[in-house]
């Protein structure tokens, strides 16, 4: 089955259909179509970039980046971006993976919310983040043209998606907000938590318990 849009074409492998099934069994619209724009978005930068890309394993990177933000998560309390990392280095390797593979992967979603790290790492790993960047925050904007964010946003829509993505960060994480401890994801908690006091770094130092 060919799975092309504004021209990237999602691999045709036995893992990448694995990947679409199982999102699509277990996420909702919201994330299911958001993911796919990530690696859709993903993949165009690294073409604009001249990149030499793993498709399959920026897919199954992109697909899996925001599995820690569903039900199946809600009872843990690692960072989101771990659960879903973890999540994906399972399923890799139950499917004949290297652990190089997987890992690869695994750091593509663990790191996804950390800028000024990703980038300077493998394709597969930075792209993750450059198509979360792009379709969440709009950075790289103009790396992919207006004819293609049209095509991504036809195939993949996004209605009312600044709104439903905040309020999934919200309920992803409210219930462990000792993961957002130094990460953007505690600006969340901060707009939408009524009593969510973030964890300050200086206090911590200024009040631990070394003696000088």
């Amino acid at each position: 089955m060919t799975d092309t849009v504004a021209g990237i074409t999602v691999p045709d492998t036995a893992l990448t259909r694995d990947i679409t099934d199982y999102v699509r069994d277990t996420e909702g619209d919201l994330l299911y179509h958001h993911s796919r724009r990530v690696f859709f978005f993903g993949a165009l930068i690294g073409q604009a970039q001249e990149l030499s890309v793993d498709h399959e394993l920026l897919y199954a990177g992109a697909m899996f980046h925001d599995r820690g933000l569903t039900e199946d998560h809600r009872d843990s309390t690692l960072r989101f971006e771990v659960d879903g990392a973890n999540e994906v280095f399972e399923f890799l390797m139950e499917r004949g993976a290297s652990r190089e593979r997987a890992h690869s992967a695994w750091l593509g979603i663990a790191l996804h919310t950390t800028p000024g790290i990703p980038e300077f790492m493998a394709p597969e790993v930075a792209l993750v983040s450059a198509g979360v960047e792009t379709d969440v925050l709009g950075l790289h904007f103009d790396t992919v043209s207006e004819e293609q964010r049209r095509a991504v946003v036809e195939a993949h829509p996004r209605p009312d998606f600044k709104n439903r993505i905040l309020s999934a960060f919200h309920h992803g994480m409210a219930h462990r907000p000792g993961s957002t401890f130094g990460t953007m994801n505690a600006d969340v908690l901060e707009h939408f938590e009524p009593g969510f006091t973030r964890d300050d770094f200086v206090e911590i130092i200024k009040g631990n318990d070394w003696g000088e």
